[in-house]
């Protein structure tokens, strides 16, 4: 499981995202899907491509980290798996988004 964190501000996604909310996960989870098209039947590919950088998880792809959480649960045992694949999930978003906000500095050297 790959989850792909499409950020609206990028020059690929900014038009589209200007229109219309949550098009720049669609777009990636589309890119992502053609991306994977070879692996065939014998896999389940499932895209996750649920957060934006500046946006909310899709319900459907949201309900599938539900169920997935559930299953965790029932296969480990211990009730809070569910909420840790969330809280991971939001732990990467900060970190992407404290790249974004970094690599967005301008550098400037003044002479001392």
């Amino acid at each position: 499981m790959v989850v792909t964190v499409a950020c609206p501000l990028a020059m690929s996604y900014l038009d589209a995202a200007a229109n219309n909310a949550g098009s720049a996960a669609d777009t990636a989870a589309k890119r992502k899907t053609a991306k994977y098209a070879h692996l065939g039947t014998q896999f389940l590919f499932q895209p996750i491509s649920v957060v934006e950088s500046l946006g909310p998880m899709h319900e459907s792809e949201r309900q599938f980290l539900v169920d997935l959480g559930r299953k965790i649960i029932t296969r480990s045992g211990d009730d809070r798996e569910g909420s840790f694949l969330f809280q991971r999930i939001s732990l990467l978003l900060h970190r992407f988004n404290s790249v974004l906000l970094h690599d967005s500095f301008v550098s400037v050297h003044c002479p001392d």
